[in-house]
């Protein structure tokens, strides 16, 4: 195992004046070290971790860091800056700046490594120690553990020899029993047992925010005198708290920018719920709202608004994420999970057409008639499958709303709305409205405090059956039918598009489905068009647009396919191998294909690729193409109406967007000093050039 830093990964005088100089700066000290490969697609890989969060802390530190295929192994680059470089820490800039790379599948004595690094960022006398050391080998040291993290350690053995001299000294505790020695120890006439909490962290990356924040709660349990045990969900794996450990526990702090694993553990505790950064910036006051709610019997109650089951990307425990963050993220958790049975049933009842015709959907159920010898009884089968995958839809996507929104206690009124919304015809928008109204009726039920003998009954009788009667009452009877009339409206409009409407709308969806590949916006436009057709008898313009749909998403990866096959010059050798693959995944109908050209060119390959999604999207819609199936790319063309015409519609805005990202890409390599003869040697050879591996991206 390679040394995680060395000495030539050390900068003391670092230059730059802006985080992207910065990690730029540090990042070109790895490429020469042979530890990154590819400079501009790493930095790719950095800003798009920026983007999530910030990466600086209080303390003058910035760790901007990322997971990226072009790592080839746990690498850590230093800089210290005189001018300091502002990270969006909350007491201003940093003058600490540490990259931390890691590889795509890094091994986890590497990780561990990194995360014991975070953990020593909360030191005050290793940060001192990094600002007043004079030498990079002696930095790379400290940062390996190699030294002590104390400027002057000599200074300071007097006066702990006076006081071992003072008083004999105890012996030491074993690290697992230091916090209820340390309680203990605190006063020996003390009746009751220490306060005990158990916490989570947790980030997107797993590196360092998840460490950095269970020393921060740790260091603040000590001074409050609680009994905390951290488990870390991080990239080197996770150590799952026993269950006698979290049954004992008097309250639960959540510090997370992911889901929470296995959070049912948890369950009818008094819980805190907030991001990562705040188990970093401010955890005696997490600690003590713990304390709090568990003296006021508060159980299970989201924090700070956000809800309960949610991961709150950097909410800081002061408002949260906006409503408008929140509510995406709970209609995409239902629609992540509705997403199947759409594309079973639609699949299903796709092949049944072709097999058997349209009118297959009129045959009887082939649980009392069904031959063995005949194919329209195979395709009644897989017609009658399919259409019971798609009963699901609805109440699948109002359960798993509620259940972005509450967590576990929302399911169940979360699924018994969806079913009313089917039964009253309110369709997809009854489904999204009924999982938003059990979501908000279950997160007000559980404000309520509740005498602790009932906190065991509350997740499983009183939540379930209360919220599954309010909803199941305001469905029926109160907003149900007002719904089913404006889900019948829309589908009357979407019947009568015509012309230059219709063609508006195919730009409209193109340029979604293309604007952040498979991200939310792409997901609003999928579940737009997989909601019209999620019925028995999906109307004519609902069938265009899914059509419309899925053409455009196709296109993104086909054009990066089609661009590094016709101008390989303009891409690195790994992009090179990722557009081999992309043809399969765009005519596969996945837009994901291209996000990895996107992340390393964002400028050029997104807009090219939205333009050329907005013209398939068009073409369809003018070419009044229909498709059944909601996936399938080209291996449904036989279902899809007008064929010949769809396909043409895809293979135009495929040439659009290739044309457009081989100019735009031209453009940058012919702006380089010496980049087009570079290009087209070395790149051409299979590799990219070093002049190349520096380049910054041009806008």
């Amino acid at each position: 195992m390679s040394e995680l830093i060395t000495a030539d990964l050390v900068d003391l005088d670092l230059s730059a004046d802006t985080k992207e100089a910065a990690a730029r700066s540090l990042a070109e000290r790895m490429v020469e070290a042979g530890r990154v490969t590819d400079l501009d697609g790493f930095l790719a890989d950095v800003a798009a971790r920026e983007e999530q969060m910030p990466t600086g802390l209080d303390g003058g530190i910035g760790i901007p860091h990322c997971r990226s295929a072009h790592v080839t192994e746990p690498t850590l680059a230093f800089g210290r800056s005189a001018a300091r470089i502002d990270f969006g820490a909350a007491d201003g800039p940093a003058d600490l700046i540490f990259l931390i790379a890691a590889p795509a599948g890094a091994d986890s004595d590497h990780l561990t490594i990194l995360s014991s690094l975070a953990r020593q960022l909360m030191n005050a006398e290793f940060t001192d120690a990094l600002r007043s050391a004079d030498q990079p080998e002696q930095v790379a040291a400290l940062i390996r553990g190699e030294e002590p993290a104390t400027a002057e350690p000599a200074a300071a053995e007097p006066a702990a020899a006076e006081s071992a001299a003072a008083e004999p000294a105890p012996a030491e505790p074993a690290a697992s029993d230091s916090a209820a020695s340390s309680a203990a120890a605190r006063t020996a006439s003390e009746p009751v047992a220490p306060f005990r909490i158990v916490a989570v962290t947790s980030c997107p990356t797993g590196i360092a925010h998840t460490y950095m924040a269970a020393e921060s709660l740790e260091n603040a349990a000590r001074e409050a005198g609680v009994e905390l045990v951290v488990e870390t969900q991080g990239s080197a794996g996770f150590d799952k708290l026993p269950a006698a450990t979290i049954a004992a526990a008097d309250a639960v702090v959540f510090a997370h920018d992911v889901e929470v694993r296995e959070k049912g553990r948890f369950a009818g505790k008094p819980t805190v719920d907030v991001g990562v950064k705040a188990g970093i910036n401010r955890p005696a006051e997490l600690i003590a709202e713990a304390r709090g709610k568990a003296a006021r019997g508060e159980i299970a109650t989201p924090a700070d608004g956000a809800a309960e089951g949610s991961a709150p990307m950097d909410a800081d425990g002061a408002a949260g994420d906006g409503f408008g963050t929140r509510l995406r993220k709970w209609l995409m958790t239902g629609v992540s999970y509705m997403v199947p049975f759409v594309a079973a049933g639609g699949l299903l009842i796709a092949l049944a057409f072709a097999i058997g015709g349209y009118e297959i959907a009129n045959a009887k159920s082939v649980a009392d008639h069904f031959v063995w010898t005949e194919s329209s009884s195979w395709a009644a089968l897989l017609f009658q499958i399919g259409g019971a995958a798609f009963t699901f839809l609805v109440p699948v996507l109002a359960g798993y709303i509620a259940y972005g929104m509450a967590d576990r206690p929302g399911l169940v009124p979360g699924f018994v709305g969806g079913y009313i919304a089917t039964t009253i015809k309110a369709g997809f928008l009854g489904g999204l409205v009924a999982g938003l109204i059990a979501g908000a009726v279950v997160m007000a039920i559980q404000r309520f405090k509740v005498p602790a003998s009932l906190r065991g009954i509350m997740p499983v009788v009183v939540i379930p059956l209360i919220s599954s009667a309010i909803v199941g009452v305001l469905m029926f009877v109160v907003i149900g039918k007002p719904i089913a009339s404006a889900q019948e409206a829309m589908t009357d409009w979407l019947n009568g598009l015509s012309g230059a409407n219709a063609i508006g709308l195919g730009v409209l969806l193109g340029l979604m489905m293309c604007f952040d590949l498979g991200g939310p916006v792409n997901k609003v436009a999928y579940a737009f068009a997989t909601g019209g057709i999620a019925v028995s008898d999906p109307s004519t313009g609902s069938l265009k647009i899914m059509a419309a749909v899925m053409a455009a998403g196709m296109v993104p990866p086909l054009a990066m396919a089609l661009a590094t096959t016709v101008r390989g010059r303009l891409f690195t050798k790994a992009e090179r191998e990722n557009g081999k693959a992309a043809w399969v995944l765009g005519a596969s109908f996945i837009s994901e294909g291209a996000i990895p050209f996107a992340a390393a060119d964002p400028l050029r390959v997104i807009p090219s690729s939205m333009v050329g999604g907005a013209v398939t999207g068009a073409l369809s819609m003018a070419f009044d193409c229909t498709l059944r199936a909601p996936h399938g790319g080209i291996f449904v063309v036989p279902l899809i109406g007008q064929p010949f015409l769809y396909l043409l519609a895809i293979v135009a805005g495929t040439v659009v967007s290739t044309g457009l990202v081989v100019f735009l890409k031209g453009l940058r390599k012919t702006a380089e000093p010496g980049a087009t003869g570079q290009a087209g040697g070395g790149a051409a050879a299979g590799g990219t050039t070093e002049d190349e591996s520096k380049v910054a991206v041009a806008v």
